[in-house]
């Protein structure tokens, strides 16, 4: 009697596990995209989501882990889903369609034009040479940095808080990762 329990027990948890995968792999491209749409939107504000990742984004996954990992559209990347935190590193191709289509996000640092070849180039910006930087931006976020006509210069990570950039007139204010004239 026991061992028939057993085998009981062994074949429901195989049907059980069997039909979550095959779940599982219908629905992953979909399920994949609506994850990477709802980061973005966490991360950068309503709506960003669907204005920055359509339909056609190619989802790479990684070899190691299979999680995902790359986002490209038309074979250019648009953003890198980083593992330490789960949130996205963007490329400067999804600056400049986050500047085109989604303008209500809140990411963007604005810096005077006269540093604006220096910070394409990618060197950092300092909180001497802002302008504008939007209220939702904390220290460690994602943004993107634009000069005064609204032409992305960078993206990169914000070491100052939005209030902090406002106030500080010295110090960097974002670490630079890729400028518009050359990937650094």
């Amino acid at each position: 009697m026991f061992l028939y329990l057993v085998c009981v027990y062994y074949a429901v948890v195989f049907i059980v596990v069997e039909q979550k995968i095959c779940r599982a792999t219908v629905s992953n491209v979909e399920s994949a995209l609506g994850k990477i749409r709802s980061i973005a939107d966490y991360q950068f504000g309503k709506g960003v989501g669907v204005k920055l990742f359509p339909e056609n984004v190619d989802v790479v996954y990684s070899k190691a882990t299979g999680r995902i990992r790359y986002l490209n559209l038309n074979g250019e990347r648009l953003a890198t889903l980083r593992p330490t935190d789960g949130l996205l590193s963007l490329s400067i191709t999804a600056a400049g369609l986050m500047a085109e289509k989604a303008e209500f996000a809140r990411c963007f640092v604005t810096v005077q034009k006269d540093v604006s070849t220096f910070i394409a180039d990618g060197h950092d910006v300092f909180a001497a040479h802002v302008v504008k930087v939007d209220d939702g931006v904390r220290a460690k976020d994602e943004v993107i940095v634009v000069d005064e006509d609204g032409h992305v210069l960078a993206v990169g990570r914000a070491l100052l808080s939005s209030v902090e950039m406002k106030a500080f007139k010295t110090g960097v204010a974002v670490k630079v990762r890729h400028g518009c004239t050359k990937e650094s």
